[in-house]
């Protein structure tokens, strides 16, 4: 029976939300991940060191004995250089919303011209600058329209790591590849659905997502530079629960979760495409390096052993619902 060690790894774009659902998804997460990069747009935006302390000491509580850092972000706005000084060392990046183009994403950025003063003092101070990278045009094309904002930022703020989030397109891979600052993530969701896959039949409100899933071409794209061990491509989930009420109605909430499905999931795509030796640095090795992490030790052993994915996680439907994975956790 085949088996495979992944050593400490990291969820590098993690949504585990607030209340009830933050104690439902934080040990989903604990469990199998040695750390995770917590997004910062709740309800009331994580953009100040106390709601960061907050939020870091409710997660850490509810991670118990489990083997979990939490990497912390803030929202982006206008900070002034003294303001992230004082938090410097208590973050991974902050992470920049357009405005509205996403979940409680209302307070992010209009105006792109006016970012700067932010951007270079993080520039200085070497904090990591995480995007949700869309434009507000037509919903296929917005993360493409979006590269001449990564362009303008990469060029002009050469020594400022950029890490382009959960990417979904060919353009963006290749525009990754131009510039050695700039970084991705890629979800385990955009690596095994297209549009079709979310609309081709009957709608399927637990694959919307946004960035929405793009075309054929889009995800083979991905897969190549991600079986092939692509050194700035990192496994980010972007996990994203929701429960019933919001997925089933009227203005459908965009997300997918896959935080409990992930690592097996990641172990069968990989098998499927002989690179198993490849998933460490996917979903470890490669964020480790261009973040200059040393993360918690932890040992993670796959089988391929079958399971079947429960239909909930408390009120909240999961990736692959119901079917069978060829891949187990089978210690931790």
């Amino acid at each position: 029976m085949t088996e495979i060690t992944i050593t400490s790894p990291l969820d590098m774009h993690l949504h585990l939300r607030q209340g009830d659902m933050l104690r439902l998804t934080t040990p989903l997460s604990a469990d199998f991940f040695a750390g995770g990069v917590i997004m910062p747009n709740l309800i009331e935006p994580v953009d100040s060191v106390d709601r960061l302390n907050t939020y870091h000491s409710e997660i850490q509580a509810l991670c118990k004995d489990k083997v979990f850092e939490p990497y912390m972000t803030l929202f982006f706005k206008q900070y002034k250089k003294a303001e992230l000084e004082q938090v410097k060392d208590r973050i991974i990046g902050i992470k920049l919303y357009p405005a509205g183009i996403t979940t409680q994403s209302e307070n992010g950025v209009s105006d792109f011209t006016t970012i700067e003063e932010t951007v270079s003092a993080m520039e200085e101070l070497q904090i990591p600058l995480l995007v949700h990278g869309e434009s507000n045009g037509f919903v296929m094309d917005r993360e493409q329209e979006f590269l001449s904002v990564y362009q303008t930022l990469a060029e002009n703020f050469p020594d400022l790591h950029i890490i382009m989030e959960h990417i979904t397109t060919a353009d963006s891979v290749e525009f990754m590849e131009r510039y050695d600052n700039v970084s991705a993530t890629v979800t385990l969701h955009h690596l095994m659905i297209t549009l079709d896959d979310v609309i081709g039949d009957l709608m399927r409100p637990d694959l919307f997502c946004k960035p929405i899933a793009k075309t054929q071409e889009d995800r083979s794209a991905l897969r190549n530079a991600v079986f092939s061990g692509h050194p700035k491509l990192m496994f980010g989930s972007d996990s994203a629960p929701h429960p019933r009420h919001k997925k089933e109605c009227i203005g459908c909430a965009a997300g997918v979760f896959t935080a409990p499905v992930a690592l097996p999931l990641l172990a069968q795509i990989f098998d499927e495409a002989g690179s198993l030796d490849q998933l460490q640095n996917f979903v470890s090795t490669s964020a480790c390096q261009r973040y200059q992490l040393t993360p918690p030790q932890k040992t993670i052993r796959l089988q391929q052993k079958p399971w079947t994915v429960p239909d909930f996680y408390g009120d909240v439907t999961p990736f692959y619902a119901g079917k069978t994975i060829g891949w187990s956790v089978v210690r931790t």
